[in-house]
């Protein structure tokens, strides 16, 4: 096994970029990743090596944010963004929409394309990262995110 400081080293930024995209807050998305690996270091005798250690520790996280969202109910800590990180081509049809309207159309479409998206534009992850967080291949990030991509599209055409 590694040692802790490995550890972090090597998925501090997956874990965190988890978070930031699904907070879109960076003071919480670092506090949490912090306590996600202190937890995780706590409890790393009862990794069982089924999953890759990168999908055990974006779970750690999701519960951690759970955990947070129970204990601080009334707070908003999803902070909106001014600007998609995305600068890419295919982003410029997202950027048409409003925001508002971006993350109500984002929050209607099923999983895993909501995941995939959110992780890749507010997360900025690369297909890579999305694959090892959802338990999958770089090429089954990639091919979901053109799909969910491809269907926003369509929502977007749908409504102009």
């Amino acid at each position: 096994m590694q040692s802790q400081e490995e550890l972090y080293q090597r998925y501090a930024r997956i874990v965190y970029k988890y978070l930031l995209s699904k907070t879109r807050n960076e003071q919480l998305a670092e506090e949490l990743t912090q306590e996600t690996f202190y937890q995780a270091i706590k409890s790393i005798d009862r990794f069982d090596g089924s999953c890759r250690l990168s999908t055990w520790l974006c779970a750690i996280a999701k519960n951690q944010l759970l955990a947070w969202l129970r204990k601080h109910p009334a707070e908003e800590p999803f902070q909106e963004q001014t600007t998609l990180q995305s600068a890419s081509a295919e982003s410029e049809a997202l950027q048409q929409l409003q925001r508002v309207e971006l993350m109500k159309k984002l929050h209607t479409f099923p999983e895993p394309f909501r995941e995939i998206l959110y992780l890749r534009i507010f997360g900025n992850l690369s297909f890579r990262e999305i694959g090892e967080i959802m338990g999958k291949t770089e090429n089954w990030a990639r091919v979901n995110y053109y799909r969910a991509k491809e269907r926003l599209k369509k929502e977007v055409q749908k409504d102009e």
